[in-house]
């Protein structure tokens, strides 16, 4: 099949099409998922074709979905749970990090949970309260999760693809705002492993590391760069756990210098790990310290004050400047 254009949404949906054809293991459960097609119609039509026994519509429990979501992989299935937005998450949080997560470990690998919790994060909406959260880093720190987020319809199809093949669980979290961007999706390609970051821009005097909603910002921030001269290195991280820090690593190389931008907030975010690591492993490369465009350590805004929230072109840039200036 020829590529074609689609909607980070519509890849979406097309890689749960695909995937529930593929194996009659497959189910996708969530609220409003069946009947509705979801609150932004990812799941839109898949009821309709695979029927109410692989398309489940479910009460409005989060942590009672994930619950039976872990007897069903107990069982050989292999779930796809929607949660609706990411502040939903957290009633499941107890039965993700306790038990989804520590299974494999707990039963000395006898057991394997392939769950994958997908889940709608960040902001760019105008939504209210627990719906525009970014919460990756907390499932990035716990052991036994894998956590990955798309930043373009391609990868938004074949991540998902090897998320639900995983016998790991994964969190996979998906950029609303990006929803309808579209892009070239291969259907027949072969994909490179899950956990590997990209280059998306190549360039010479500095690295900025992004993922999911923040990719574009990082593209849209190099152009703007390049209008004065300056080379900007764009790397889409695409996996929060685990991190291709030997692709960071590699990059600052070139580069000399790094600015990791994410919409969570900075304070305990993924891009401190990042500055960390590559501190160390890259201390005798660095040309700057390693800098951090992020959310504010606050609750996130009423809509109207969210663009003053989010790191948007004009903070990027100015990190990028302060560690060109070093």
């Amino acid at each position: 099949m020829a590529a074609e254009k689609m909607s980070l949404s519509k890849a979406i949906n097309a890689s749960l099409r695909t995937a529930l054809e593929a194996d009659p293991k497959v189910l996708i459960m969530g609220e409003d998922v069946g009947k509705l097609g979801g609150v932004f119609r990812v799941t839109d039509g898949l009821q309709k074709d695979f029927g109410e026994d692989r398309v489940i519509d479910t009460p409005l429990a989060e942590s009672g979905i994930v619950g039976t979501a872990i007897g069903l992989a107990l069982r050989g299935y292999r779930p796809v749970v929607e949660i609706q937005f990411d502040g939903f998450v957290f009633p499941a949080y107890d039965q993700i990090v306790t038990q989804l997560a520590k299974m494999h470990a707990r039963s000395l690998g006898k057991v394997k949970l392939p769950v994958v919790v997908r889940i709608p994060y960040g902001g760019g909406i105008g939504a209210v309260e627990h719906h525009s959260e970014s919460p990756e880093a907390l499932f990035a720190h716990v052991a036994g999760l894998k956590v990955v987020s798309p930043a373009n319809a391609s990868d938004a199809y074949w991540m998902l693809q090897q998320a639900i093949d995983s016998d790991d669980p994964v969190i996979y979290f998906e950029p609303k705002r990006r929803y309808h961007d579209k892009s070239e999706v291969d259907t027949a390609a072969i994909p490179g492993p899950l956990h590997t970051a990209r280059v998306v821009r190549p360039g010479a005097d500095l690295t900025l590391a992004a993922y999911g909603p923040m990719v574009k910002v990082a593209l849209d921030a190099a152009s703007a760069a390049a209008e004065e001269g300056k080379s900007i290195e764009v790397l889409d991280l695409r996996s929060m756990s685990p991190i291709d820090f030997d692709a960071i690593q590699r990059s600052v190389e070139r580069t000399g210098r790094l600015v990791v931008v994410h919409e969570a907030p900075v304070f305990l975010g993924t891009g401190s790990e990042i500055a960390a690591r590559i501190t160390e492993r890259c201390f005798y490369h660095l040309q700057a310290p390693v800098l951090r465009v992020g959310g504010f350590h606050s609750p996130y805004p009423p809509s109207r004050l969210e663009d003053e929230y989010l790191p948007g072109l004009d903070r990027v840039l100015d990190a990028v400047d302060r560690a060109l200036a070093y």
